[in-house]
Formats: structure tokens, sequence, C-alpha cells
């Protein structure tokens, strides 16, 4: 099975189909939530990187719906970063020189706790009536040298329509780079298709790619294959990834995560503190442990290979740096 659209109409979408791919019962998992309001989506490839028998396993972690995701609690909201309300339906501007299209409303896999859970895609994604009002704001707004396509998950649109949206981008005056955020190739790694490829050479401008991974058994031979196409043709390959309660949260998970990103030709760029969605709260780690994750990584790995640890504030201009550990 390598066709990648194949695999992802395939996806689980059943808890308990998960758990029995897994040699798992429901008696593992008391808070199982069967039914949730945000869906279960998990694409086989990903799954395959999974520990069966292991009901601790922090890829299973990152994707198993469970009752905690009903509870509501102060600080956490469905709009933490405000921006369910962009100056167009699928943009974002919130800071200086970079826009965000929303450019598809899906992704391959549905992370627990992703900080969109709640987004409006219906009203804020992106049609493709509305490139020509993009580009239009792009010309009124000079201050803006870099787009990021985002989601959902742009690869999540086929090769002809990326093709289509990054090249228009590309010609507008004043757009330095284009960058694409996804998850798509680390859960579905034969996503990095030939003529993928050959549209983001094609595009004219520097790429960037972003994508994300939390822990280093989401990193296999497969998805260094299809890292290699990317750095190919991408002026960079990068990596952010979220710390998660019981998922990444020991200096040793960020240790092995970043030695593992170096081996497959990606670098560390962001690490970030959860964000305050409702639904993610069981995720949620304490100011002292990151403190001391960062301070672990310090210790253990060249600067290269040290992320930077930050939270996104809605209304600031910028990621912010955090600050609550000790100076190296």
């Amino acid at each position: 099975m390598n066709d990648w659209q194949t695999i992802l109409r395939d996806v689980y979408k059943s808890p308990v189909d998960l758990l029995q791919a897994l040699n798992l019962s429901l008696s593992d998992f008391p808070e199982l939530d069967l039914n949730p309001s945000f869906p279960l989506r998990v694409p086989q490839p990903f799954v395959d990187r999974m520990m069966p028998g292991q009901a601790s396993d922090p890829l299973l972690k990152q994707v198993l719906s469970l009752g905690a995701e009903n509870l509501e609690l102060a600080g956490f909201s469905q709009d933490p970063l405000d921006e369910h309300l962009g100056p167009l339906p699928g943009l974002l501007h919130k800071y200086r020189s970079r826009v965000l299209l929303i450019f598809t409303g899906g992704c391959a896999i549905n992370c627990r706790y992703c900080f969109r859970r709640h987004f409006p895609y219906q009203t804020q994604t992106l049609k493709r009536a509305g490139l020509d009002a993009v580009v239009e704001y792009l010309n009124f707004h000079p201050e803006v040298n870099e787009v990021i396509l985002s989601g959902g998950d742009p690869l999540m649109a086929d090769d002809t329509a990326l093709r289509s949206v990054l090249s228009r981008l590309a010609k507008v005056p004043g757009i330095r780079r284009l960058r694409l955020h996804t998850r798509l190739p680390v859960v579905i790694p034969q996503r990095i298709t030939d003529t993928l490829v050959d549209s983001i050479s094609s595009v004219g401008i520097p790429v960037v790619c972003v994508l994300h991974i939390n822990h280093a058994q989401e990193l296999d031979a497969r998805l260094q294959q299809s890292v290699a196409k990317l750095r190919a043709v991408c002026r960079s390959v990068l990596n952010q990834a979220v710390i998660l309660r019981g998922v990444n949260d020991t200096a040793e998970d960020q240790i092995q995560l970043s030695e593992r990103l170096f081996d497959a030709g990606i670098d560390p760029y962001y690490l970030n503190v959860l964000d305050r969605v409702q639904g993610a709260s069981h995720f949620n780690v304490s100011d002292t442990t990151i403190t001391s994750i960062l301070a672990g990584m310090r210790n253990a790995l060249p600067g290269f290979l040290v992320p930077r640890v930050v939270s996104e504030v809605a209304g600031m201009g910028h990621k912010v740096l955090w600050s609550k550990a000790p100076a190296s």
C-alpha cells in the first residue's frame, strides 16, 4: 500500500479498532472516550511505529481519545491563541513580517493536544476564489515577506493544487520565502511524491519545511527517505515539537529526539510549551519539569541540537522564549 491517498482514506477512526490492532483491550484504558467530539484519526504508518501490547506507548498517547478531554478547566479555552477571526477567511496575520494561510481544514492525524481542535474551518479556510483577495492583501502589506501554509495540514491538498498556490504566492512582490508546516510526511511518509518534490523545486524562491515530530520513536527509515527528498528541494527542513506529559516530558526523551532528528537530516527548531486549548489539559507539564528538561538538554547536547523552548501568547508579535530556566 504505497499510495498516500489510499492510506489517508483508510485511517483508523475507532478507538476500539485501534486498540485491537495493537493487541490492547478496553480494560487497559478505563478513561477511554469511545465517541469523542474531536474525532479519532490515525494512519496505518504511524500505528506501525507503535509498540503492540504497550498501553503507555508514547505515540498511542498522542492520538487516543480519553474522557479527560471533556474537562473544562480554568485557563483552557477553545481559542487560546485568538486565531478564530483573521483579516480574511483563511488568513492570519499575527506577526509583522509573516502571514499564515489556513490552506486546508483537515489533517491526516488528529493529535489530541491540537491547539486548533476547535478552529472554525468551515468559515476560516482559504477557498480557491479567496486567493485573489490574499494576493491583494499582500500587495497592500509590503512588510510581509514570508507566507506560511498551515491548516489543518497543507499537504492534505493534492500536488496540483499545491503547485498552483505556491507558484502564485511566489510571484507576489516582496515575498522572499514560503514555509510549509506539516505533520503529514511524518504520519504518512508516502506523501512525499516525486510530483510534490518537483512542485517545490519549481517555486523559484526558497521553501522551508517545518515538520512536527514529538518523539524519537516517530522517526523510522521510511520517514528518513522522505526527508531526504525534501532536503533536496527545500532550503531547510526543521522540526517543532510540543512538550507533552507522559509522552516526551523528560530530558532523556528530548535528547533522544534531537539526536534522531540530526541523524535524519532535520534541525530542531522549536520545543513548544502546550497551548492551553480546551481538551488538552491532561498533557500539561509543570514549569519545574520544563526547566529541568531544558537544563538537561543544554548539558547533554551541542547548542545546534537544543531547540528554542517557546510559548505562544495571544496578541504578542512573536514567540515568547522560555524564561524560567537558568542561563547556561
